[in-house]
């Protein structure tokens, strides 16, 4: 192969309920591409290394500067952003597929919906009322809002999900990025008020419980979010919340 081409091998699935193949192509290099140059390359000229065309393949971006997370995927094995995937760092062949942990849409495009019914579930909003100006409301200690800022980093990407073995189709777990905010929440002035109903939903089915401490979700965090920090101290403060529930029975 020249030096010159980039080599991609793509796992795709035409819909829902199809079986998985994989392609390959080859295009043209260029200094400083990442992986989404590469599929918008594919997707000018959507033609096999054989020479046979074929549909061009689907993926989702927005962004471009990893801040969305819709671009995440799984590129040589490791489930990160395609964005800032660049591909003079990547061994090649390049092999892209989509995070099977959730559920596939088409080629490397996913259905996140778990993630935002996980959110809903825990509470992960200020609750406030808009009818009127509430003012600035309560400030944070500095110390606290350092580390908060960092657990507000998160961006429902889905990389903790898809690195997680707990996380599968025999269990409900809510996954890592859950866990975070609700102590993220929890800690806030205002946000506090849901507090039970955020450990509560933590000692539900598929909760914290579910959590077999493997650590893939912090390793593979593309914000560097403390992810086990956060399910330590959710773990304590779940074990405390129960224990009080059973004293005021």
């Amino acid at each position: 192969m020249s030096k010159k081409e980039i080599h991609l091998i793509i796992e795709r699935q035409d819909r829902q309920d199809g079986q998985p193949y994989t392609e390959e192509f080859r295009i043209q290099y260029r200094p400083n591409m990442n992986v989404i140059a590469c599929l918008m390359e594919i997707q000018r000229n959507p033609q096999e290394v054989s020479g046979k065309n074929v549909a061009p393949v689907a993926w989702e971006s927005n962004c471009l500067e990893e801040i969305c997370g819709a671009c995440m995927m799984v590129i040589n094995g490791k489930p990160r952003q395609a964005c800032s995937a660049l591909v003079d760092q990547l061994e090649q062949p390049i092999r892209l597929k989509p995070a099977r942990t959730f559920p596939v849409v088409r080629d490397l495009v996913i259905d996140r919906s778990r993630m935002f019914k996980a959110l809903q579930r825990v509470k992960a909003w200020v609750p406030i009322d808009g009818t009127y100006d509430l003012g600035a409301g309560p400030r944070m200690a500095e110390r606290d809002r350092q580390w908060a800022y960092e657990l507000s980093k998160c961006f429902t990407c889905g990389a903790c999900v898809e690195a997680c073995p707990n996380v599968n189709e025999r269990t409900k777990f809510i996954g890592p990025f859950a866990i975070s905010q609700v102590r993220l929440f929890n800690t806030h002035p205002t946000g506090e008020m849901h507090k039970e109903d955020r450990l509560d939903a933590l000692m539900g089915e598929g909760g914290i419980h579910e959590c077999g401490n493997s650590q893939n979700c912090v390793q593979v965090c593309p914000k560097g979010i403390p992810l086990t920090t956060s399910i330590a101290a959710m773990n304590r403060a779940v074990n405390r919340h129960a224990f009080s529930s059973w004293l005021k029975r």
